[in-house]
């Protein structure tokens, strides 16, 4: 909760909250804001609903006066996203969230009931490197929150199931400085087994460093840095291949005792994919990054058999379809300056 709250101090702070609907459709929420900046618009509420088969998406990226970050409980870090003229997102000392944004063209309400936190014993993936002065903060807050939800898109012909129903929520933020000159995220949940993956990652100081977590049934798995890390390009324990023009990515990432490979494709022939602006020092740049929520991924989990010179044993494969895939930055070459 203490670093989902507001960072009222950063030079820039956005939340991200994707809702996973009865029909298939998602919905990408962003509240986002950069107080000081200095050329492009500094406060923005980007709506998208994202039909299952990727086609007449609809989007808003809309530019507002003004973004309050309010605390209203120093101690457990309750607080509330306010937007005049929009409304507001609320997080209490539970980490119950509720939206209610009335924006154009769209609305919706909602209210979780239920939190999957990053590890039972570790809230932010980032663990010992949040109190870091880094340029960039990725936090997840729940990979998976069952919500009551009604959406209404008067311009839309919705689905009758996702007007009002449940959802599932995934909710994370960055915070900081900037975002990264080339980054990838990976967000999926499989409502059939109930496992999820997300990861977040790419070039930062120099190196290029991820994030990652896969959770199942009978697997709760973690990499972060040293791991997955590589200086100038080279690492003994992580493996990175990006490929825009095939929207592929690839990730393996080892420790002493397992080792995790994903891959993701989602070909941009299928379509799908949609542009999404990113916060910097000057504001706002638009179509920064780009985001497909078609993505097929496969995650390999293999474990060390034996001691230092022992092979690796693989212990579980698992696709994910309908997963969400975002290439940003240098990444991105189709990409808005």
């Amino acid at each position: 909760m203490e670093h989902y709250a507001p960072h009222t101090n950063a030079k820039f702070e956005g939340f991200y909250s994707k809702f996973g609907l009865p029909s298939g459709a998602h919905i990408a929420l962003i509240i986002c804001s950069v107080p000081k900046a200095t050329t492009l618009p500094p406060h923005m509420v980007s709506f998208t609903y994202y039909p299952k088969t990727g086609t007449d998406i609809f989007r808003r990226d809309q530019w507002v006066q003004d973004i309050y970050r309010i605390k209203t409980d120093g101690k457990t870090h309750a607080f509330e996203l306010r937007v005049p003229g929009v409304g507001f997102m609320r997080c209490d000392a539970d980490s119950t969230t509720e939206y209610s944004l009335d924006g154009d063209g769209w609305s919706i309400h909602a209210k979780t009931k239920t939190r999957t936190p990053w590890q039972p014993r570790m809230e932010t993936p980032e663990g010992w490197m949040v109190r870091l002065p880094l340029p960039l903060h990725w936090h997840v807050h729940s990979l998976n929150s069952l919500a009551d939800c009604e959406l209404e898109i008067p311009s839309v012909d919705l689905p009758k199931e996702d007007n009002k129903g449940w959802a599932m929520i995934h909710q994370e933020k960055n915070w900081a400085s900037s975002f990264p000159s080339a980054h990838m995220w990976i967000q999926a949940f499989n409502r059939d087994t109930g496992s999820t993956i997300c990861l977040a990652g790419g070039k930062i100081l120099g190196m290029t460093a991820y994030l990652v977590g896969y959770r199942s049934k009978d697997l709760d798995i973690s990499f972060r840095p040293p791991f997955s890390l590589a200086l100038f390009g080279w690492s003994p324990t992580m493996s990175v291949d990006v490929n825009w023009k095939r929207g592929a990515f690839n990730l393996g990432v080892t420790s002493f005792w397992k080792k995790l490979e994903i891959e993701a494709v989602a070909p941009k022939d299928r379509g799908g994919w949609f542009g999404l602006p990113a916060p910097f020092s000057e504001g706002h740049r638009e179509n920064f990054l780009t985001e497909s929520f078609l993505a097929d991924v496969k995650v390999t989990v293999f474990e060390k058999e034996g001691w230092i010179f022992g092979g690796w044993r693989q212990v579980k494969r698992e696709s994910f379809k309908n997963a969400s895939l975002e290439f940003g930055g240098d990444y991105f070459p189709d990409r808005g300056t």
